[in-house]
């Protein structure tokens, strides 16, 4: 009897070993917060089924996921030709939500601001050097502006919200198209740096007379005040879910997802938002856990999307959601 249950025993743990996948990821810090709650949520409903989410900034995950070091990457950045054609591993982009990188700002007694593009970009630049200098006090009639030096905060890391950052400046100054350009590294002309998105939160945060640029969650949750731009249109907006999907209504989206939307045009379009993405092995060392990668990725879009709004992400516009869903299913 006692030999019939330690063999049954044995069985069990040796099924429950056999079904047990671990399987790792990195990359942009982005998504982060909504990537830790769709992963732990998936997981709590699959046991034995652990994903381990390092978000070390699209760069690094860029890095790990092309040298086969994890089992997915993630990138707000699309991964241009060259980086995919030099991986070791073939790779898709899944889009997953929307998201808006926002600037903030450390300045006393001021709660909101307005930036215009030239602004933004000559502030990053470091041509506009002062809080109260003219040009941001011609966008911001009546608001009290300190004589206090401007302390520019960016990324350390490779980054993709320096990506869909400096993409947007690119787009809206000739001299920043022309200077530091786009990439998810980049030389800086000023500034200091932090290493994830709360880890420019956390600077401006400490240093007053600070601006910088994050994912609009880390603004809302750290309580840091962010500033409204003047989009296309020339309209003001800050940053807000309606906003987002706006800026995503009118792109023209390719068979591979890999698109820019910052400077979108339409009324209501906020102007630094972009899509993000996971980047999926499409030959898969390991069937068990493609399996579970597969089937992980279609439960995102068909019930994780719905929680995207709740961490002031977009979710996939539902026509988008359902090409994405073809392309999982798709997929080895």
């Amino acid at each position: 009897m006692k030999k019939t249950l330690l063999l049954a025993s044995l069985f069990a743990m040796a099924l429950s070993m056999a079904q047990a996948q671990k399987i790792t990821a990195a990359g942009a810090t982005f998504p982060a917060p909504i990537y830790h709650k769709w992963f732990q949520e998936y997981s709590a409903a699959h046991p034995g089924v652990e994903i381990n989410y390092q978000a070390i900034g699209s760069g690094g995950g860029i890095q790990q996921v092309t040298n086969g070091i994890v089992d997915f990457g993630a990138s707000d950045m699309p991964m241009p030709d060259s980086q995919l054609t030099a991986s070791k591993v073939k790779l898709i982009h899944i889009p997953t939500v929307l998201g808006a990188v926002v600037p903030v700002f450390n300045v006393e007694g001021v709660p909101d601001l307005r930036f215009s593009p030239d602004v933004l970009a000559d502030i990053y630049l470091g041509k506009i050097t002062m809080w109260n200098d003219a040009r941001i006090a011609k966008d911001n009639p009546g608001v009290h502006l300190p004589g206090e030096k401007i302390t520019v905060v960016h990324r350390s890391d490779g980054s993709g919200t320096t990506f869909i950052w400096s993409d947007y400046l690119s787009k809206v100054s000739p001299a920043w198209k022309s200077g530091p350009g786009s990439g998810t590294s980049i030389n800086w002309p000023t500034g200091v740096g932090g290493k994830g998105n709360e880890g420019v939160a956390a600077q401006v945060s400490q240093f007053p007379g600070a601006i910088g640029y994050v994912e609009l969650i880390y603004a809302l949750q750290n309580h840091i005040s962010y500033g409204a731009i003047r989009n296309s249109a020339g309209t003001w907006l800050k940053a807000s879910i309606a906003g987002v999907t706006a800026a995503a209504a009118t792109a023209k989206i390719p068979d591979d997802y890999r698109v820019s939307i910052t400077n979108a045009p339409g009324r209501d379009a906020y102007p630094i938002s972009s899509f993000t993405y996971l980047l999926i092995p499409t030959q898969p060392r390991d069937m068990a856990k493609e399996k579970v990668i597969k089937d992980m990725l279609s439960w995102i879009v068909k019930s994780g999307e719905s929680e995207a709004s709740n961490l002031s992400y977009a979710p996939l516009p539902q026509n988008l959601a359902e090409r994405v869903l073809k392309t999982i299913y798709s997929l080895p």
